[in-house]
């Protein structure tokens, strides 16, 4: 069963055990909460402070009149306990018995040191802290101081108590099986459910458990060893545990820098090689595009090579040009100083050294001689 809050949503009681992060178990709220400011600015009242009720007898209101609303006068539902270390499932417990019924007056019973330390334990809050801490709760509309550890009809009938709320759970104390059974017989008791994973009782093993780590932790706040009860020995030795971890701590501080250092230092080498990698790349693509086989050295001394041999080469004519021996006989001229009668010619081979040859110009003669001075 679920108790419906008065926006109307309904809120889980149960939560997972340790280790859940305090996710809900059953269901999950419905819906966003509208924004609003509770007009709760007090502290909830004693009742031996406020002033008694005479004007009315008390009767009690039914079961099934008390669900379907009262609108005379709110339904007074009773809730106690020791509220040692009070933690939210205190406040959870309380909140579903003022949630049980449209219209609730919830009053909370707290017992006293005597009371509790008879039939419970020792507690780590003494009474007045641990009343206190019930009157600053949201859901408390009045606390009972030195509440009694069985209920009877004289005191339920002073505080006019319709109902009387609590989980189901047979509760065994001073000597009875449970203490509520003949709250539950005459039909007064409005059953709750326990808020599981948190109760005083963990919150004081988790303590004991780690005694060694809260003792060391008020030390350093400030508190004595006298304070804490701890001997001179364990006090030196907790002052020497803490020099080590701290020691420890800043070692486990170096290493962590040295590896991000080292991963940072990684990085960078993981870049560069992947630049050089690039640029070797690069560098050997101009390379081989420069000087491999088909680069552009080989065109250019290739190139170079030919504009050296056409320019030392002489030139030739065109071969649409005809030949010498295709072209037609030019006419032949005289030199004028050799228009005498020539010498009778000698024999072959018997040519004398003064005898002069008569020398023929002809135009062919003159175009090679101009060639010539060209080149």
């Amino acid at each position: 069963m679920e108790a419906e809050s008065s926006s109307g949503l309904l809120l889980p009681r149960k939560r997972r055990r340790d280790g859940s992060n305090g996710e809900a178990e059953e269901g999950e709220r419905l819906g966003k909460i509208p924004r609003c400011t509770v007009g709760l600015k007090h502290p909830a009242p004693f009742a031996d402070e406020l002033e008694p009720n005479h004007g009315k007898p008390y009767i009690r209101v039914p079961m099934e009149e008390a669900k379907r609303g009262t609108p005379h006068r709110p339904v007074r539902v009773y809730a106690d306990g020791i509220f040692d270390v009070f933690h939210s499932g205190h406040a959870r417990a309380l909140m579903q018995a003022k949630c049980l019924f449209p219209n609730t007056h919830l009053i909370v019973g707290v017992c006293s040191d005597d009371l509790t330390h008879k039939y419970k334990g020792f507690t780590v809050m003494n009474e007045d802290e641990r009343y206190d801490a019930v009157t600053h709760c949201r859901y408390v509309d009045e606390v009972v101081r030195n509440a009694p550890w069985t209920l009877t009809p004289e005191f339920l009938t002073k505080h006019r108590i319709d109902f009387v709320a609590h989980d189901d759970i047979p509760y065994s104390s001073a000597g009875s099986d449970d203490v509520y059974k003949h709250i539950k017989e005459a039909g007064m008791f409005a059953p709750t459910q326990r808020t599981e994973g948190i109760s005083t009782s963990d919150i004081i093993t988790r303590i004991v458990r780690d005694y060694d780590v809260y003792v060391r932790r008020n030390l350093q706040r400030g508190y004595t060893a006298k304070e804490l009860n701890v001997s001179f020995i364990n006090e030196k030795k907790y002052h020497l545990q803490e020099r080590v971890d701290k020691v420890k701590r800043k070692v486990r501080d170096v290493e962590e820098k040295s590896k991000e250092f080292v991963q940072k230092v990684e990085e960078k080498s993981i870049d560069l090689i992947q630049k050089w990698e690039e640029k070797s790349r690069e560098f050997i693509g101009n390379f081989l595009q420069m000087f491999g086989p088909e680069g552009a050295l080989k065109h250019m001394l290739k190139e170079g090579k030919g504009r050296m041999l056409q320019a030392i080469s002489p030139r030739q004519s065109p071969s649409s040009s005809p030949t010498r021996e295709e072209r037609s006989p030019s006419p032949t001229f005289r030199l004028p100083f050799f228009n005498k009668t020539s010498p009778p010619h000698s024999p072959p081979g018997q040519h004398s050294a003064g005898a002069a040859r008569p020398y023929l110009i002809s135009e062919d003669d003159d175009e090679d001689d101009e060639e010539d001075e060209e080149d």
